[in-house]
């Protein structure tokens, strides 16, 4: 697999297993990794993410686990009996539940990488502020970081717009995975925090996420692979300078 093709998740938003495994089947190749989010694995349960490990392909469980620490190690104890090779959580659940996530994890022979969000990218800083935080979505973002750094954790999940900050404060081992990535041209729909592919990498991005603008292309895989070019031109282009997140 090439690095640049590695960056790219494919988020498969979608309501059922038929037209997931289309989605699967006509991406594979073009892509790193596939997105299961909450609308998919409710609908069909662990077996949509066992038939597309057994596929070969990897797997991001995109759950959002936000609760006791005691559930939410055992939610993490099930998803690495699955197989997947990401998980996500809610750095607001605090740091005794994030060290519970980890300790369950790195008790599976097949950790997954454990990855907090911090704010979802469709909030708004209204949004934001409407629900009784007083700072910027930016230092909000950043608050949360810090309580799941200190966790431990593998990654963030974070909006484009504070992913050079993030990057600064976690260092250059911490992988940070963004969703709100829109091409150029492309509608934001819900995504009220975005940026273009390569702007995403250039400010240190490891991971982009990408969801309807190739799922609802005409040519998914062709979709997919522009973007794949686009990261590909920004990682070399990071390399060559020296920019965050280079390696």
């Amino acid at each position: 697999m090439s690095d640049a093709r590695s960056r790219l998740i494919v988020a498969l938003d979608l309501p059922d297993r038929p037209q997931a495994l289309r989605a699967v089947e006509t991406l594979a190749g073009h892509v790193g990794t596939f997105k299961v989010g909450l609308e998919l694995f409710v609908s069909e349960g662990p077996a949509i993410v066992s038939a597309i490990v057994e596929r070969g392909e990897r797997v991001f469980l995109d759950l959002k686990l936000h609760d006791i620490p005691n559930t939410v190690a055992g939610a993490v104890r099930s998803a690495c009996n699955l197989g997947v090779q990401m998980l996500t959580l809610h750095a607001a659940g605090g740091r005794s539940m994030l060290e519970a996530a980890l300790e369950a994890a790195h008790a599976s022979p097949r950790p997954p990488l454990l990855l907090a969000v911090t704010a979802l990218t469709s909030l708004s800083g209204e949004q934001i502020r409407s629900m009784g935080v007083q700072e910027s979505a930016e230092a909000w973002v950043e608050r949360l970081a810090g309580i799941a750094l200190q966790s431990g954790v593998d990654g963030l999940v974070t909006s484009p717009l504070e992913v050079a900050r993030l990057r600064a404060i976690a260092g250059p081992d911490v992988k940070l995975v963004t969703p709100g990535i829109r091409p150029a041209g492309s509608d934001a729909q819900d995504q009220a925090r975005k940026a273009e592919p390569g702007q995403a990498i250039l400010a240190g991005a490891d991971y982009l996420v990408v969801g309807r603008p190739i799922l609802r292309a005409a040519d998914p895989a062709e979709a997919a692979s522009l973007i794949v070019a686009e990261i590909r031109e920004a990682l070399d282009l990071r390399g060559r300078n020296r920019l965050p997140g280079s390696r």
